[in-house]
């Protein structure tokens, strides 16, 4: 246990790291709609926190503030899913986006266009375009979403009674970040620099002289090209 190995009680390692939890929050809150409240991603983040407290391991090999992201962002959209505030009509379309990626770069060998994409689907670049921001507009952009988001792998996992960690161990994290490092170089630098780097869109828009609105649709397409690419492991089915 974590507090074990550090001086102070558990009140005293919440204290110490709540700024943690304030900075997800807050990185989070830049896509989210204004119907959202800081205090209730704060809160779901704090819980997130104890969790990580509680369960956390030295022994395997993660910094604690590592752990405890993952921990503190999953309660985040954990809480966010049960506020159930995304249409079920673009949970569709955007996995519909991802069968058509998928589909079209299994039939090109090679990353798809947009307009490869939206021809695919049957409509035109400004209307595949707009399913990407409303997809964007209603989904928080982390790579936890793929992990434990809806129709995620985790969910399976749960379900058959396997561990989360054994199953990471096991080598999806090892997949998704060669499925990252094989994003299209403009969606891998988006991922970067919000992922990594805790940027905003608007932050990005500047580093990449776009749009604030051009910027979350690259992100949406990289999370779904993502999804896309991990199809075998989001479905519960062998990666081989």
């Amino acid at each position: 246990m974590y507090a074990a190995m550090q001086a102070g009680s558990t009140d005293d390692l919440v204290i110490q790291h709540a700024p943690l939890v304030k900075r997800i929050a807050y990185h989070l809150m830049g896509r989210l709609p204004d119907t959202v409240q800081i205090d209730d991603l704060i809160q779901s983040g704090m819980l997130g926190l104890l969790e990580a407290l509680k369960h956390y391991d030295a022994g395997q090999g993660a910094s604690f503030e590592t752990y405890a992201g993952i921990r503190i962002r999953g309660a985040m959209l954990d809480e966010l899913r049960r506020a159930d505030w995304t249409p079920r009509s673009v949970h569709k379309k955007a996995r519909m986006v991802a069968e058509a990626i998928r589909e079209v770069e299994n039939h090109v060998g090679r990353d798809a266009k947009d307009s490869e994409v939206a021809g695919h689907m049957g409509m035109g670049l400004e209307e595949y375009r707009r399913i990407l921001q409303d997809t964007v507009s209603c989904k928080t952009f982390s790579v936890e979403e793929l992990i434990q988001g809806e129709d995620s792998v985790i969910d399976d996992i749960h379900a058959s009674g396997q561990p989360e960690e054994q199953f990471i161990q096991q080598g999806f994290r090892q997949a998704l970040a060669k499925a990252i490092a094989e994003l299209p170089e403009r969606e891998r630098l988006v991922v970067s620099l919000y992922y990594d780097e805790e940027l905003n869109l608007r932050e990005i828009g500047q580093v990449l002289e776009v749009s604030e609105s051009r910027v979350s649709q690259i992100c949406s397409q990289a999370m779904l090209r993502l999804r896309a690419r991990l199809a075998d492991w989001l479905e519960g089915k062998d990666n081989d």
